[in-house]
């Protein structure tokens, strides 16, 4: 959660991401701090370089939970969810990793250690997953998959 309030700020979003307005908020902040515009050797430039990668990690990360993209995917998501069973599970932070059957890897953001604890002691584990983390928290496909998890 703290990653996404971090980057909602940088980039002036209030609670939900519209892409149209991620996209002009992106576009002005690259215009700002694009390394290119600053000359070598200016103390700026390497501060330029810092914030160039962190405004582009942040873009892509707020388009993946942007609620055009949950809903474009949604279909995959659903079925993923439906048909495919947990591999493997992580937790670190907030942030649970579960990796589904299928091959497909989606992070929940928000995720207690308390939440957590019910999760690994649950004798049914996808069903306590279907009832209480897939509809409750944010979540987002990672890149990873099971070949690489």
């Amino acid at each position: 959660m703290k990653r996404i309030n971090e980057y909602k700020k940088l980039f002036g979003v209030e609670k939900d991401v519209e892409l149209k307005t991620l996209k002009k908020s992106y576009r002005d902040l690259v215009k700002e701090w694009h390394p290119d515009k600053f000359q070598a050797g200016d103390p700026l430039r390497e501060e330029a370089e810092i914030q160039s990668r962190k405004i582009i990690d942040g873009y892509h990360f707020l388009v993946s939970i942007a609620p055009e993209t949950i809903s474009a995917n949604l279909e995959d998501y659903t079925h993923t969810i439906t048909n495919s069973g947990i591999a493997d599970f992580s937790h670190k932070g907030l942030l649970l990793e579960i990796v589904f059957q299928d091959g497909s890897t989606y992070e929940y953001f928000g995720v207690t250690k308390q939440v957590y604890i019910k999760m690994i002691n649950s004798d049914k584990l996808n069903r306590f997953a279907k009832r209480n983390i897939y509809d409750n928290y944010t979540y987002r496909k990672s890149k990873r998959n099971l070949e690489t998890a």
